[in-house]
């Protein structure tokens, strides 16, 4: 049986010895939290931003639909040599700068005397 008897307290979970709670850590886990969560945003809004344009562009150049390379559309042509490219870009930006952030943020922690 994994469920608890109806009116036995839950167990606290159990705190793990190498984590410390202390306030400049949570100040600094939050601030991680929050430039991880600004970088994803930022990524996410120039990637939309990006395939809104090349959709503009596709939009605004009908003609393109007519004309045909190696068998395919240039319309397609843009969109498989032009989003998928992109996707590949915007991940390595996030890897990148995720991982200068958690660097940063290891930096401040081995520096912190309270740690």
């Amino acid at each position: 049986m994994t469920a608890p008897r109806p009116g036995e307290p839950i167990a606290a979970p159990a705190e793990h010895p190498s984590i410390e709670r202390s306030d400049t850590a949570t100040v600094y886990v939050r601030s991680l939290i929050r430039s991880q969560l600004r970088l994803a945003i930022i990524c996410a809004s120039g990637f939309i931003v990006s395939l809104g344009m090349l959709w503009a562009v596709l939009a605004a150049a009908p003609a393109l639909e007519a004309v045909v390379v190696a068998g395919a559309p240039v319309s397609w042509l843009l969109l498989a040599f032009g989003a998928y490219p992109a996707i590949l870009a915007f991940a390595v930006i996030f890897v990148v700068a995720s991982t200068r952030n958690e660097a940063g943020y290891r930096s401040l922690m081995s520096a912190d005397p309270e740690s």
